[in-house]
């Protein structure tokens, strides 16, 4: 697979606009959605490396109908997900 060349990495306040957008976000919704959520200029480029980001730590699923914000910092959660079993 090609490595795409990184032309502009997003700032600090650019990520945690994104994050804020799909913790508020009830549904997926999709990039272009995304986009007009923030309420300020992103490249289409940084905004996957955005995703991108957030979705290799967990933070997000991408998929057919668009990001969904899945991050739960919850302790009881994850107590619960330790103590559970596959079936």
């Amino acid at each position: 697979m090609m490595k795409q060349k990184i032309i502009h990495y997003p700032n600090l306040k650019t990520v945690l606009a994104v994050e804020e957008v799909l913790k508020n976000a009830e549904l997926a919704i999709s990039k272009e959605e995304i986009k007009r959520r923030l309420g300020m200029g992103i490249m289409h480029q940084t905004l996957n490396l955005i995703l991108r980001y957030l979705g290799e730590r967990g933070m997000v699923l991408e998929g057919e109908t668009g990001v969904l914000w899945i991050y739960n910092p919850s302790s009881k959660l994850k107590k619960a997900i330790s103590k559970g079993r596959e079936i």
